[in-house]
């Protein structure tokens, strides 16, 4: 198996709503809200649904992955009910090896209410349900060894259960990613994210806001600096400015494609980091990884949901 996927098994619920919306519901646009099971029931019960799919950020990269013909599996945590089979066939569907055996749970499957404004921005409402329960006793260690890299996702990190989950994985794992996911994760557990970018991953994924509140700075030269400092490979995002990769002391830059007709920013982030595994596993050139990533994104931006 070429990458292993560890992360929320989330299913998404794609919404369109108006900027007034978020106002009401005191939602803060291009973010992601925690949510418990009472206000995501009040909240779905305001909306139009437009699409449902199997979703969660790692699981989209994962899927984007096998559609580029890579051998891949997935780790996340469901219950077996109606929502929990219909995630695991939804990743059976695009030839993901779904590495984990449902049970009954005293928590539902994790839903994530997708809010797309009419400018493109997504503001996500997530239930975790039975995703964020995930624990060590659901990593089969040698599922993570038989992989050459595993990736994970900033969102599912947390004390307790999650926390050992992400250990055992790191300590069995020949390779490391991971994904910042949101400022939101950042802020909540900064000095443990710190200590994991410097000490434990071998990639990691950020975009330019994400990696400046890690580092408490508004500086981006310094977010430079400290990549280069860590002798790591640190991708970082940019929006319209393209995206870079720091590799020890040398940067990567590339491009964002131009003069697109963009739908929906979700999964931008998600399909982008499949590009760039892509090429890391395939033993292409930063560069070439750096392109394949953004010429995902650049897809994925054009369309409703986070699947090409």
């Amino acid at each position: 198996m070429k990458i292993l996927g560890i992360g929320n098994a989330i299913v998404d619920v794609l919404c369109r709503v108006d900027e007034e919306f978020l106002i009401q519901n005191s939602l803060t646009k291009s973010t992601m809200k925690l949510i418990d099971e009472e206000e995501f029931k009040n909240l779905i019960s305001l909306l139009n649904i437009e699409e449902t799919i199997s979703g969660g950020s790692v699981a989209n990269s994962i899927v984007g992955l096998s559609q580029l013909g890579n051998d891949v599996g997935f780790i996340g945590k469901v219950k077996n009910d109606d929502l929990g089979q219909k995630y695991e066939d939804g990743l059976k569907k695009e030839k993901v090896n779904y590495l984990y055996s449902k049970k009954d749970e005293p928590f539902p499957t994790g839903s994530c209410l997708i809010l797309i404004t009419p400018d493109s921005e997504r503001t996500m409402c997530t239930f975790l349900g039975t995703a964020g329960k995930i624990n060590d006793s659901d990593i089969n260690e040698n599922d993570v060894k038989s992989a050459e890299l595993t990736f994970l996702e900033g969102y599912l990190w947390d004390e307790g259960g999650p926390k050992k989950a992400f250990d055992k994985a790191i300590i069995n794992s020949n390779k490391t990613a991971m994904s910042l996911s949101d400022v939101f994760c950042v802020e909540r557990h900064k000095s443990r994210f710190l200590k994991l970018v410097e000490n434990k991953l071998d990639i990691v994924f950020a975009n330019e806001q994400e990696i400046l509140s890690l580092i408490n700075s508004t500086s981006f030269d310094e977010a430079i600096s400290f990549s280069k400092n860590l002798k790591k490979n640190i991708i970082i995002t940019r929006g319209e400015k393209g995206a870079i990769s720091i590799k020890g002391n040398e940067i990567f830059e590339c491009p964002a494609e131009k003069n697109l007709k963009i739908t929906d920013l979700t999964g931008a982030g998600d399909l982008f980091a499949a590009g760039y595994l892509h090429g890391v596993i395939n033993k292409i050139s930063i560069q070439e990884s750096l392109i394949k990533g953004t010429e995902l994104s650049s897809k994925i931006i054009q369309k409703v949901g986070a699947r090409i």
